[in-house]
């Protein structure tokens, strides 16, 4: 019987984590991201729920298990996304990442994006993504991921 791995564990989605460790950057205290909210580890977004103290340090070891529960709740979303879409793998990283950085709601709102994906243009899927607020915020992470869908294939 074959043991259950979490996401974040699976072998097939280890490049993307090291994307989005390198894309997110690592602090162990709390910060402000660009938009002005309090963030934590690998671009974990502090929350009410959680018990992250400002000013407080805490460890790498216990900031990557953040990432990986944060990492798996973006996969879950993501796929939930893209569950009648059959996209390639390259194309679900990135949805996944999108997520990771934009959330779900705000992923949903590519309706340009979903449509194009529903058609297997990936070229304008990437396009999508360039013309968006986004693009602007985080100009060559959304130039880099674009250019990966741009290159998707069947």
């Amino acid at each position: 019987m074959t043991e259950y791995k979490s996401p974040h564990e699976r072998e097939e989605w280890q490049d993307l984590l090291h994307r989005i460790k390198e894309h997110e950057g690592f602090r162990n205290t709390i910060y402000l991201d660009t938009l002005g909210k309090a963030t934590i580890g690998y671009g974990h977004l502090v929350v009410d729920d959680d018990a992250y103290i400002e000013g407080q340090v805490y460890s790498e070891e216990l900031l990557y298990k953040q990432f990986g529960l944060d990492f798996d709740k973006a996969f879950l979303q993501a796929q939930e996304l893209w569950e009648d879409y059959h996209l390639p793998h390259t194309a679900q990283e990135i949805i996944i990442e999108m997520v990771f950085q934009l959330g779900m709601g705000g992923v949903s709102k590519f309706r340009k994006m979903w449509e194009a994906l529903k058609d297997r243009d990936f070229e304008e899927a990437a396009a999508q993504m360039l013309d968006s607020r986004w693009a602007k915020q985080t100009p060559r992470r959304c130039q880099e991921m674009a250019s990966r869908m741009a290159s998707c294939s069947e």
